[in-house]
Formats: C-alpha cells, structure tokens, sequence
C-alpha cells in the first residue's frame, strides 16, 4: 500500500503543496486533471526522480521518501516511451532484466513471456522507429514490468494514439490491472479515467482536491472546479436558503431570479447548484409531476452528441440537457422551439462555496 502525506515540492512559479493520498495494493489510481497543476511532478516524487521538500512517502508502512530510485520498485512509464532506438524490441525487453543477471535460456523465456503478455511477440525484431505509436508503448510497458515493479506508474500513456490503438491499449491496461498490478496513471481526460480507474483523484493549482471511486467524483463532485473539471455543464452560482427542518428536507436555491427545490442538509450562504445534463428531463408539455422543479424555456441551441443531441435550452440561466435521437425525433424539437425541463430535487447538488 502506498501512502502519501502532505507532500509538497517548489518549482520555478509553481508548488506542489499538502498532497495526501492512499494507494491500496491492486488499485488502479487515476490522477486526472488539467494541464499544468502537478501531476507528472507528482509521479516523478514518489518514483524518486525528484525529492520533495516536504511530506512523506510510505509504502506498506516503510518510509521511502528519501530512498534510491532502484531500491523503491516503482516502474515509471513517460508519455514519449523513451525507448532505445539502436536497440530492437526484443533488447529493449531484455534491457529492463540486466540487473538479475539472469542465464540465457530463462532470459529468453522471460522476454517471450513479457512479449507476449503486451501482444508484441511479432515484434521483437523490429526497431523503435518501424513502430507505431500504441506498439511502442505495448513495448515500453513490456520494458517496465520486466523490472518486477510493485506499482506501475504512468504518465499520460494513451494521449498520442489513434482511438484504436487507444482503445486496444485501455484493454490492455484493465488486463494488467485484473492481473494484481497496482497502476497510477496520470492523465486529463475524463473518459480515461472512467475507462480504467477503480479511484481517481483529481488534482488542482498543485494539490489534491477530491478522492475517490469514478462514481462518487463524476456524479457527486465537492467543487465547483471538480463539476465543471468532470464535464458538468449546468452549474450555477446564487443563494442557497435552508429549509431549518434538517433530515434532507426542501431547501431552495436561488440563481437569477429563478428558485430551485433541492435536497440539502447544509446551511444558509452562497455557492454553486450542479447537475447533470442527463439529469434533465425535456418535454413539450408541462407533465412531469413527479419533479419538483418544472421550468418552461427556449431551445437555443442544438449539438450532436454521443447518443443523441446536447441541447441548450434558456429558462431565465442556460441550461443543457441530453436527449437520445428516438426522443428528439419523437418530440420534434428544434432550435427556437419552447419546452419544458423539468429535475428532481434529488438530482441537484448545492456545493458552499
């Protein structure tokens, strides 16, 4: 188990500060966010490329902040693969077995074996600069878990690849994961990290700012930056005016001119109401009763979305909605067009500011 603890580190016109994060044995740890707040530092400090000028560094109880790089078993993976061009596939493999000093026969069952696990035993004789970019990270990974690393660290692995070669490296690495790794992966796309992460951290401004599963973070972010950071659209900011009954009971939100029921325990003051744009329920009459809030607005906008149309529709504040294509057809919406919205009070998250 890796454990790290307000760890902090100056750089020129940037710091990281007071990073705490646990990584359970077989975990796979997304650290997702934007460009630029820290994360490659990050993985640089706990592989021991960089030593941090405060906090720690556990793992399974052992203090390693400050320990060699050999000696902390972490296999660091950079997004450039940084593989050896004057060395075929096969030596690079075999590269990452030096230190074992291992004989012939079992160095080249090993190599076979790590070859063959990454899907690149086709490979082997051919040199970095023949190969694509999704086979040349297969390869650098083959490299790295020749070392026998107790947890795999990657860094922006799947950013340079086509959406195949994207999509058959995510299988590759939720394989490796099912196989006991303990993977932390660095990355800023949302769909990565719902693709591969059992945690995710996100990381702002050089700290940490939310833990935990893809499902507790995308749906029920605890900021404002997280909300928009994990693609929800709809968040607003305005006057939050508790109901005084406790126990979840009605409270309102006021934004604009317009009051939102919500489903809150927190007290009175200002801060943010997010919601999903799936969470929206648009129709062209005024029927859905179950909602405790119902709005009648104008079709702004419209834009192709996976499985149907984003739309952005004005009740007073621009709201966005996702529909399927069956309901748009079935409804005939179209730009300009008035509808009803209606959300459940439960769908809607107050965030204090």
């Amino acid at each position: 188990m890796l454990c790290v603890r307000n760890l902090g580190k100056d750089l020129r016109g940037f710091a990281v500060r007071g990073v705490s994060f646990d990584v359970e044995d077989g975990d796979y740890f997304v650290l997702l966010g934007p460009s630029g707040v820290g994360k490659t530092v990050l993985l640089e400090l706990i592989a021991g490329i960089t030593t941090p000028d405060e906090g720690r560094i556990m793992w399974d109880g052992q203090d390693i902040t400050h320990e060699r790089i050999h000696r902390r078993r972490m296999g660091l993976v950079y997004q450039d693969q940084a593989l050896f061009p004057h060395m075929t596939v096969d030596q690079n493999i075999a590269f990452g077995l030096r230190p074992k000093k291992m004989r012939p026969a079992a160095l080249r069952e090993r190599v076979e074996k790590l070859a063959a696990d990454v899907s690149v035993s086709d490979l082997l004789h051919r040199y970095p600069g023949t190969l694509s970019g999704g086979e040349s990270q297969r390869v650098a990974l083959a490299r790295t878990l020749a070392t026998d690393p107790r947890c795999l660290l990657l860094d922006e692995p799947l950013s340079s690849l086509d959406a195949q070669s994207r999509s058959e490296l995510q299988a590759l690495l939720r394989s490796l994961h099912r196989k006991g790794h303990t993977v932390i992966h660095v990355t800023h796309e949302n769909k990565e990290a719902m693709a591969l992460a059992s945690r995710v951290a996100i990381m702002e401004n050089g700290t940490i700012t939310q833990v935990g599963t893809p499902s507790e973070v995308f749906h029920h972010p605890k900021s404002e930056f997280v909300a928009r950071f994990v693609g929800i659209r709809n968040s607003f900011k305005g006057r939050f005016e508790a109901s005084g009954n406790g126990n979840g009971s009605l409270s309102q939100f006021v934004t604009e001119g317009l009051t939102f029921q919500v489903l809150s325990e927190a007290s009175s003051g200002t801060g943010f109401l997010v919601f999903r744009s799936e969470d929206l329920v648009v129709s062209r009459i005024r029927d859905d009763l179950s909602a405790e809030n119902r709005f009648q607005g104008t079709v702004v906008d419209m834009a192709p979305a996976r499985l149907g149309a984003e739309l952005t529709i004005d009740i007073g504040v621009k709201v966005a909605a996702l529909m399927t294509s069956d309901s748009v057809e079935r409804l005939g919406v179209e730009c300009g067009q008035d509808v009803w919205v209606s959300l459940k009070a439960s769908a809607a998250r107050y965030i204090e500011k």
